[in-house]
């Protein structure tokens, strides 16, 4: 990651104290090192990976700790939580506060992020129709990517 400031307010240095102060949380070690891991991951990542890496790092931290952690950043916004539909794990992601979509992979589990909204012109649409003020959305599409599909055939 680059030196400055991003959208997220996160900081290249590796130093989350300013984003949890603003969201009242505590600065803790264990929080400082499931944001690298999830950072440095460079796709969503579950929580048994987060704890899976922490360890190897050297970190004393239990998994129910990572989980709970992880609830308290999702709960900030700081951190997004998707779901894999069919085997119902949570893969955690940084929220860089830009409007995404994902892909996900039902066989290797590769996430796909996709640029652009095909949703935008319907959100305006439901709230002409229904007056329903839309604050906002997530569209996950499953299926097998690009190598999968290739090993299927």
């Amino acid at each position: 990651m680059k030196e400055g400031k991003d959208e997220t307010g996160l900081q290249g240095t590796k130093d989350y104290k300013d984003l949890l102060k603003k969201e009242n949380l505590r600065n803790t070690k264990h929080r400082n090192s499931i944001l690298e891991v999830i950072e440095g991951n460079g796709q969503p990542i579950t929580a048994e990976a987060v704890f899976l890496k922490l360890k190897e790092q050297g970190v004393e931290i239990s998994l129910s700790t990572v989980y709970r952690v992880l609830e308290a950043l999702v709960s900030k916004g700081i951190v997004l939580k998707s779901i894999l539909a069919d085997d119902n794990k949570a893969l955690f992601e940084i929220n860089r506060m830009e409007h995404r979509h994902h892909l996900l992979c039902v066989k290797c589990r590769n996430m796909i992020s996709v640029d652009g909204c095909p949703l935008d012109d319907y959100e305006k649409a439901l709230t002409e129709k229904l007056g329903f003020d839309i604050k906002g959305h997530k569209l996950e599409i499953y299926g097998y990517c690009r190598d999968c599909r290739q090993e299927e055939k």
